[in-house]
Order: C-alpha cells, then structure tokens, then sequence
C-alpha cells in the first residue's frame, strides 16, 4: 500500500494524468538506450493503455473502492502510480508455472476452475494440509492464502465455514489464482525481520566492479614505480656525479640490457592499461624510456634529448633519493605495502564465497560468520591476503541484510530512519496479529497473509473513502471468530507500545510516516485501545474536511495537554474548547446513527482553517492553494499533536532515558536541519521539517516538569551559541518565542516568533540571519 492511504480527497479522477503517463512510458519504451528499460517502459505502457481503455469503455470506475466491474473490493486488483486500477486481478492472468505443475501431477485440466476443483478434492485438501504443517509455502498474494484457509477450516471440524467461503470465492475460480505457491524452506521466525535478503546482498556485491582510481593507484604503485627505478638506476650507471651522461660504446652489456628494459617495458604496457602516465610525453618516465630508445636505435642522443635526461634524472634523485638509498626504500616499501592491499571488489568476492551456502529468500542470522577477516584457506583459493578485514563498503549490502528483532536492527544502524522502519513494520505486525491464533498452522498461515496483504497497493478514491482493510477479506472473516481473545488484545497492545516506543525513541525529531500509522492502526484496533491514528494529509490533494478520528486523537492530546501546558500556550491552543468539540460532534453522530469511522467532522475543519488564518506565517499575502492547504493540515497537526499524544497517553510508550532527552535530541535535528537553509534555492520543504522536529521538540517538552523544562531551554540555548553563525541566526527568534512562553509571555511577541513550517508567503526562517530585522545582533556574521 502506498503512503496516502485513507486521505486521498479530490472529487474526480482526471484522466489526461493517465494520458500523460502513457505518453511517458511510450517515450521510454522507444527511445531509452537500455534495453531492460525499454522492456518495462513497454510493459508500463501496456498497464496505463488498459487504464484508459477501461475508463473509456466503462470497465473501471477510477475513484471507487470497486474499480474493476464485476469483482469485489477484496480482489487484490493491479494498480499503478497515482492508484489507478488496470483492470486487471494481481492473482490473474496466465498459469504460473507451480500451477502448472500441480495441474500435471494432479492430471487435471490446465486452467485454474480444474485446480480449484482439485483442491477441494480429497487428495487435494491432503495436499494442503500437508503444506499447513510443513510451512514449506509462499503467500505473495492475499488471494493464496483461500484454500490453504478452506483446508484449515475442514480440519477444525468446521466444514459449514468452510463451505461458506468456497460459494463465496467459487464464482472467481476460473480467473483468481487462490492456491498458495510451494517453498523450498519454512518462513523465517516471526519475531525476526530483515531489510534486505541474502539474494539482493548478493546482488549487490556480485554488481561491484574494480574501480578504475583504485586500479589506476595499485598499477602505479606496484608496477610503473618499480620499474621507472630501475630505468633510473640503469641511466645512472652511466652517469658521473655531476649528473652528466656518458654513453658506453656498442659492445657494451648496457646496450644489452638497455634492450631486454624495453622489452620488459613493452609487455608491461600491454598487460597493465589501467595506469596511463607513462605514455605522458613530458613525464619522467616516458623521458627515461624514449631517451633508452633512442640511446639503443641509434646509439646516441641528441643534444635535446640529453637536456631532457639529464633534467629527469636530477629530478627524480632530489624528489626520492637514490635508488637503494634508506629514504628510497623506506618510501618504495610503503607504497608497496599499500598497493598490496586487497580490493574491494576482491574482498567482496571472498563474502560472496560465504553468501553462497546461505538460503537466498531470507535474511542472515549471525554477521560475524560472514564478515569475519579472510582465513588461512579462503586466502589459499582467492588470493587475497589472510587477516584482511573486509570493509564497511562490502559490508553494508550484508548488514542490510541481517535478520533480528527489529529494535536491534535500530541499534546497529541498519535502520537508519523512519520511513526505513515503517518498510519492516509489517513483518513484526503480521506476527502479532498472526499471534491472535491459538493454533500453529493457522498463526503462520495469518502472518504470511498479513504480510502480503500489506504488499497491496492503495486505490486513489474518492468522497473520504477508505482503503479495503484486511479483516475485510472473506478468508479472514471466515476464521475471525478463532482469535484468542484478551491474550491476543494484550499482545496487539505490547507490539504497539513497543513500535510506538521505537519510533518516537530512535527518530523523535521526525513525524511517523505514513506506512507506520497504517501498521500501529492496525494494532490498536486488534487491541481495542481506542487509539486513532492519523495520516500525513497531502497538500495538493487536501479537500478541506477531515474524518472525525482527528477530532478524537485532538480530544486525546487535550486529555494529555490542557490545561495550560507549554504545548497548549506556545500554539495558543483552547483544548478546552477542543475537548466541548468533540463531545458535542459525538453527540450529534449519536442522534444522527451516524457511522464514526465514516463521518466528517466539520467543526475540526472550521477549527484548522481559523487558526490557519491567524497564525500561519504568511497568511493574507499571495501564495499556491497548495501552501494554502499545507497551513490548515499543519493546525491539524498541531492540534492532534500527530499521533505523539495518542502514543503516551492512550497507548502508554516508554520515553527511554526522558523526555528532556528526547526534547535535547529534537532539537540537535531542528539545527542540522536548519544548517541546510543557507544558500538553498529550494528551501520550503527543509522549512516544514524544521517545523516538525521544532514542534516534536515542545510536545517532549512539555512533559517535563517545570525546572527540568528550564534546564532543558538552558541547554539548547547553549548549543545553539555553538551553532554556525547561519543556524544560531534563524533560530534565534524560534527560541526567544519559546523562552517568552515559558515565562508567561507569548510565543510571537517582540523578539520571539512561533515557529510553524507552512505559510502562503515568505517564510521569515528563509531570510539571511545578517540582514534579518528578528535576529540578535550578537548572532549575525560579524
């Protein structure tokens, strides 16, 4: 699923996007110069014309939670970008080749109804149990996991809820594939999740290339050194100490050898291409070698040559020493020692040799194994030197890789961020909603089901629609009444107080994105906190209303900070008001029968849109409806405090070392975020994360007591003043804002100013701190 899922508000889809889309890919398909990228430029193409064809011809119905005509919201449809449907099921099409084999050895007719009949069969439904047990089965589409759930069902001695589920799926046998796809190997254990799999670090790896500098240096080091020394070492033995050369007679064995030099120089040149230098007319190389060509050729040298020789020579001797001297061979060993350094790309095909032994599809279990220095045997079959230590640009593609809790990953940087983390949020999700299931078969069955519903791509809809959840699912539906219970309400719950807790922990000067509050929303509905989560909304696409979870989750953060906290008086927030919204909202839906999670709350709305007016930086003066838009989501997110007053208040996280900690590290983002104003053409979007760490920073504030809040602003005022004079510069009014509110004063009085990240003007965070009017003259560039 994308990230705009649930908040995707215009009112008609626009089919010249599709247009344009198509023109995109037929441009691609045509005139890229590499070939593969034809190919998926071509096969794009084919999705974006069957877009179009379908919204011509009436087969789609582009905004609906039923695009395609005559299949279910649960068919898992094919969507491209933009969440436009193709028209076509991502289990359909032609028979994959496991379905193909099954057919066979079943000796059934190749066509999916005759393989849905088979597995109905007694020798069928044998077949899926046995894959229940083994676990040795893939899910990579929703739609995989029915029959492995009918076998289940029959099994439990449910035979009614099994029947059910078939008459409902049976009329989509011939086009959905619903069997599930063998595996050589069970799926990995449930509370271990991985970034990337051995296969992509061993893609990776095997990609790398020798570099060129890298290849270059090493030739110049281990061959064209050496050898120019003994170029020079032979020159000088025809030289007398005031550096002039004599050329011995014909007979001479210098001749002879001077012959076998340009041999050995000519096979060397042929060999070793990396290093060009060499072939340089004016370097001291190519003098030494074309003066020895014409001392061989001719059996002297002209008067010029002899000018260049003896130049190179002196020069060489003053730059190095003599050849065999202490500071010659002290130099010329070092500089071997480093060109016999391995290569990355050797050191890499020694990890690649350790990969091959490990399964492909998951991640690694232990590093150490894989990463360790080069052993006594490897450096017997590769040749690289025993004890080498692979390097940290080899061994990234194979920590991305490692398989561990995912808080671990976190630890040791594999995680590097937050959108990095909500990519493997469904991998510990799947587990603990899969944990609701007493019985082993059926967890494992829920868990790869979860995780490849979550591979499902959101729909663009319309009228506040919302994405096809996955208890929706007939085949979940049919085994809901099987959950645990409490135990699997209180499992849901820690999972979500531990992600929460993560997130806010390893990340806390950035928003959740997107993908994270889908995964947490999931969880606190199986644990039936009441918890609501709310979306990043998108700008350009924002429609003035708002769903009526955001007045709930600004009810909560009210709960948490009214009543006159630091949060609620630098936005100047009346969460009392807040709080009689929502009561008399929820009153109103009650007398109405209103569906909660399908209504819109008007007066949040009216709320956003007036404080937008009265504080959003810029209001009044020309700017985009899109900025426009971004001022009254920013009001809503201030007021819903996004998703943080839900997490404490509602699902109860652990701060780690503190809040004040949390508030220290918010504020170490808000100034590196910052340093990337200064001369940037483009800064809007730095100015809006700025923002929300700035306002991330005030709600773990806020939960400080007040002397510890004095201590925290006193420590952010100093590494402020240790900030370049471009960053202490623009932070200044923000912090003099935040100092006057802690003081009873107001955030955007004299000096001070609320910082807030969207605005339909200028935004006075873009302005030179030396020719600002709002910053302290102590902290402009002197």
């Amino acid at each position: 699923m994308n990230d705009d899922a649930e908040q995707q508000h215009p009112t008609q889809a626009n089919p010249g996007y599709a247009a344009r889309q198509l023109a995109a890919t037929f441009r691609t398909a045509l005139a890229h110069p590499d070939p593969e990228t034809r190919e998926r430029g071509a096969e794009r193409g084919r999705k974006w014309r069957a877009v179009l064809d379908g919204m011509t011809n009436g087969l789609l119905t582009i905004g609906s939670r039923t695009p395609v005509a005559g299949l279910p919201a649960w068919v898992t449809p094919e969507v491209v970008r933009g969440g436009f449907a193709t028209g076509t099921p991502s289990a359909g099409g032609p028979l994959l080749a496991h379905e193909i084999a099954t057919a066979r050895r079943a000796g059934v007719p190749e066509n999916r109804r005759a393989l849905f009949a088979y597995f109905l069969s007694e020798d069928g439904l044998a077949h899926l149990h046995d894959l229940l047990d083994s676990g040795r089965y893939e899910v990579t589409v929703p739609e995989e996991a029915a029959l492995l759930t009918v076998a289940w069902l029959v099994r439990a001695g449910e035979p009614a809820a099994a029947l059910d589920l078939v008459e409902e799926i049976a009329p989509f046998a011939g086009r959905l594939r619903f069997g599930p796809r063998p595996a050589d190997r069970p799926a990995p254990p449930s509370d271990a999740v991985h970034r990337s799999t051995v296969a992509d670090a061993h893609a990776s790896l095997a990609a790398r290339r020798p570099s060129t500098a890298v290849e270059t240096q090493r030739e110049a080091l281990a061959v064209w050194q050496p050898f120019g020394d003994e170029l020079l070492a032979h020159w000088l033995e025809v030289a007398d100490p005031q550096g002039r050369i004599h050329l011995p007679g014909p007979a001479d064995l210098w001749h002879e050898r001077s012959a076998a030099l340009l041999h050995r120089y000519r096979d060397l040149a042929r060999r070793h291409t990396y290093c060009t230098k060499h072939l340089r007319p004016k370097e001291n190389l190519a003098i030494l070698r074309d003066a020895l060509e014409e001392a061989v050729a001719a059996g002297e040298l002209a008067p010029r040559r002899l000018g260049l020789l003896r130049h190179a020579v002196s020069a060489m001797v003053r730059k190095r020493g003599l050849p065999g001297s202490a500071e010659h061979t002290t130099l010329r060993r070092r500089q071997a020692t480093h060109a016999a350094l391995p290569s990355h790309h050797a050191l890499a095909g020694v990890v690649l040799g350790r990969l091959s032994g490990l399964p492909r599809d998951g991640g690694i279990q232990e590093l150490e194994p894989v990463l360790a220095p080069v052993s006594e045997r490897e450096a017997g079959e590769t040749g690289v030197p025993a004890g080498a230590v692979v390097p940290a640009a080899v061994r990234r593609p194979v920590e991305a890789a490692l398989s561990a809790p995912v808080g671990t990953l976190v630890e040791r940087g594999v995680v590097p961020s937050a959108e990095v983390l909500a990519e493997l949020v469904p991998q510990v999700v799947a587990a603990a909603t899969a944990a609701a299931h007493g019985d082993p078969a059926l967890r494992s069955l829920a868990a790869a089901h979860y995780r490849a519903f979550r591979n499902r791509r959101s729909l663009l809809l319309l009228h506040l629609q919302r994405q096809v959840r996955v208890e929706e699912l007939p085949w979940v539906r049919a085994v809901a009444a099987r959950r645990a219970g409490s135990g699997a309400e209180e499992a849901a719950a820690e999972a979500l107080r531990q992600l929460g807790g993560l997130a806010v922990r390893a990340f806390p000067g950035t928003i959740l994105p997107n993908p994270l509050v889908r995964e947490l929303a999931v969880l606190a509905r199986r644990a039936e906190l009441g918890a609501p989560f709310v979306e990043e909304l998108a700008a350009d696409i924002f429609m003035g209303t708002f769903t009526t979870k955001f007045l709930t989750a600004a009810r909560i953060a009210a709960e948490l900070l009214g009543g006159g906290s630091l949060y609620e008086r630098y936005y100047a927030i009346d969460y009392a008001a807040v709080r009689n919204l929502a009561v008399m909202e929820a009153a109103e839906s009650s007398r109405r029968h209103e569906k909660a999670r399908t209504s819109v709350s008007a007066g949040f709305a009216a709320l956003c849109g007036q404080r937008a007016a009265e504080f959003a930086p810029g209001t009044g003066r020309s700017g985009s409806w899109a900025a426009g838009n971004g001022t009254v989501i920013e009001q809503a997110q201030i007021l819903t405090t996004h998703n943080l007053a839900t997490l404490v208040h509602r699902v109860g996280i652990d701060p780690g070392a503190g809040w004040d900690d949390l508030a220290l590290r918010c504020f170490d983002t808000v100034c590196r975020l910052t340093g990337r104003l200064h001369r940037n053409p483009r800064p809007l979007g730095t100015i809006k994360d700025v923002a929300y760490a700035w306002r991330q920073m005030v709600f773990h504030l806020s939960l400080c007591p007040p002397d510890h809040q004095r201590h925290v602003l006193e420590r952010i005022d100093h590494e402020c003043a240790r900030q370049p004079w471009h960053v202490a510069g623009r932070l200044t009014p923000a912090l003099a804002g935040l100092r006057q509110v802690l003081t009873g004063g107001q955030a955007d009085d004299g000096a001070g100013r609320r910082l807030l990240g969207w605005s339909t003007g200028g935004h006075w965070l873009r302005e030179d701190p030396a020719r600002s009017p709002h910053v302290h003259r102590a902290a402009r560039r002197p």
